[in-house]
C-alpha cells in the first residue's frame, strides 16, 4: 500500500495522474466512454445482422447477404440503423465498466482484502462494475434490439423507441431484460479483465523486463495482444445470453 501511493505522488510530480486519485478514477471512465463507444458504433452493421438472425433465423443466409439486402433497400443509414441507442449506451456501460473496475480493484485489493490473489480481486471488481455499469446500458439495449430486430422498424430513431416504450409498459419495459443482460455481460466482464490482466503479466514476465522499460507503442502492443486474447474467451463464455437478450427484447408477434 505505502509503494504505491509512493508511486502515485511520483507520478504526480512528473505531471502525470495520481494512481488511485479521483482524477485517476475519472480518466479510467473517460477513457471507458472512448474505448467502448465509438468500437461498439463502428460494428453497428455486424450486431444488426446478429441480432435479426438470433430472433429469426431464417431471415438471412448469410452476414454478407443480409447487407447487401438491406443496402439496397435502405442504403448506408439502413446498415448502421440502431446506431444512435449503441452509441450512447455503450458510452454510459464503459465509464462504468472502466471506472468501477478501477474503483472496486483499489478497495478489494488494497483496502478490504490486502492479501487476496490478484485473479480473485480481478473477478470481484469486474462483476462489481459491470453489475452496475448494465443499469446504465439496458434502457438502450432494449431499444436497440427493438429496433433492429422488428420488421418494419418498431422506431426510426432513439427518442421514438424510448417513448413509444415507456408510453406502453413504463420505465420496466426498458428493464426487461436486465436478468439476462446481466447473465451476459458479467461473465463477459470478468473473464475480460482477469484474461487480460493475467495475460498482459504473463507477457511482461516472458519478456524479461518489467513495464516501465518498454516504450509507450510497445506497451500498447503488449496490451492489444492481451486484450485480442481475453476478447476470444469472452465471446464464448457471453453467446447464449446474448440470444436471451435478443429474444426477450425482440417487439415480434
Amino acid at each position: 500500500m505505502a509503494a504505491n501511493k509512493s508511486e502515485g505522488h511520483a507520478m504526480a510530480s512528473k505531471g502525470n495522474i495520481e494512481l488511485f486519485s479521483p482524477t485517476y478514477f475519472a480518466a479510467c471512465a473517460a477513457g471507458g466512454v472512448i474505448s467502448c463507444g465509438p468500437t461498439h458504433t463502428s460494428v453497428t452493421p455486424l450486431d444488426l445482422v446478429k441480432c435479426r438472425r438470433q430472433v429469426d433465423p431464417k431471415i438471412y443466409t448469410s452476414n454478407l447477404g443480409a447487407w447487401r439486402s438491406i443496402f439496397a433497400k435502405e442504403g448506408l443509414r439502413g446498415v448502421f440503423f440502431g446506431w444512435a441507442p449503441t452509441a450512447v449506451g455503450y458510452s454510459f456501460q464503459g465509464a462504468g465498466k472502466y471506472g468501477f473496475y478501477e474503483v472496486f480493484k483499489y478497495y478489494y485489493g488494497e483496502k478490504l482484502f490486502p492479501n487476496t490473489n490478484k485473479t480473485i480481486v480481478y473477478l470481484g471488481a469486474s462483476a462489481s462494475a459491470e453489475f452496475l455499469a448494465d443499469m446504465a446500458l439496458c434502457p438502450f439495449e432494449a431499444v436497440k434490439v427493438r429496433m433492429q430486430t422488428t420488421l418494419p422498424p418498431y422506431a426510426n430513431g432513439l427518442r421514438e423507441g424510448w417513448s413509444k416504450v415507456t408510453a406502453k409498459e413504463g420505465i420496466g419495459g426498458l428493464y426487461k431484460g436486465l436478468y439476462p443482460l446481466w447473465g451476459r455481460q458479467i461473465p463477459y466482464t470478468m473473464v475480460k479483465f482477469a484474461t487480460f490482466e493475467t495475460t498482459v503479466n504473463q507477457i511482461y514476465k516472458t519478456l524479461g523486463k518489467p513495464k516501465e522499460s518498454y516504450n509507450a507503442l510497445q506497451q500498447t502492443g503488449v496490451s492489444f495482444l492481451g486484450g485480442y486474447i481475453a476478447g476470444i474467451g469472452c465471446a464464448v463464455i457471453s453467446h447464449p445470453a446474448d440470444v436471451m437478450v435478443s429474444k426477450l427484447n425482440a417487439d415480434r408477434q
